[in-house]
């Protein structure tokens, strides 16, 4: 009887460590309004410049007050990133940003960016446990854009980012959870 319980043991040790899996920690960022990086830059290639105005930023979500992670640039902060140096001349910078520089006061930004993150811990779970080998993926998307207005009016949109995350980052301690202890035992 005893060999058979050490056998079952011994065939289902490898099925429950491997739905151990399942224990390791994962974390989710999400940090917009849209779905995929694709809807985010539709959104913002949607708006016309000289014609679409702060009216219709509300109605897509993507106001100051209504959307998180939006910088509110001055137009100090706008002649900065437009014009960094004595390389740039006038007639490269587009019409909209001309405008908007022309405009000083009248003239602000919103920079604001977006992200769907997720982070999984995979492989296997005794080995994650115990410090000796981590696997972290982590996939999503980034989305940055940028709208100038004048007077409430959007005279350019801009937008950048990564539309496909996929990383692995994976960490071997030869010395499993005594790997971080040497400093703090010798300080002692």
């Amino acid at each position: 009887m005893s060999i058979f319980k050490a056998a079952l043991a011994a065939a289902l040790l490898p099925l429950l460590l491997g739905a151990c899996s399942s224990l390791l920690p994962s974390a989710k960022s999400e940090s917009s309004p849209f779905e995929t990086f694709e809807q985010a830059r539709q959104t913002i290639e949607g708006l016309v410049p000289m014609q679409s105005d702060v009216q219709d930023l509300k109605r897509l979500g993507i106001a100051p007050p209504h959307y998180p992670n939006t910088v509110i640039l001055t137009h100090a902060d706008i002649v900065r990133r437009f014009v960094p140096s004595a390389l740039i001349q006038r007639q490269d910078l587009d019409v909209g940003v001309l405008a908007c520089l022309e405009a000083r006061d009248a003239c602000r930004g919103w920079e604001f960016t977006a992200a769907r993150i997720a982070k999984n811990r995979t492989g296997n779970f005794f080995a994650d446990f115990t410090n000796f080998s981590r696997r972290q993926e982590t996939t999503g998307w980034r989305f940055t854009g940028l709208i100038l207005l004048v007077d409430d009016k959007v005279v350019y949109r801009s937008w950048g980012g990564q539309p496909r995350i996929n990383e692995v980052e994976i960490t071997h301690n030869p010395l499993g959870p005594f790997q971080d202890m040497g400093p703090a035992v010798l300080t002692r």
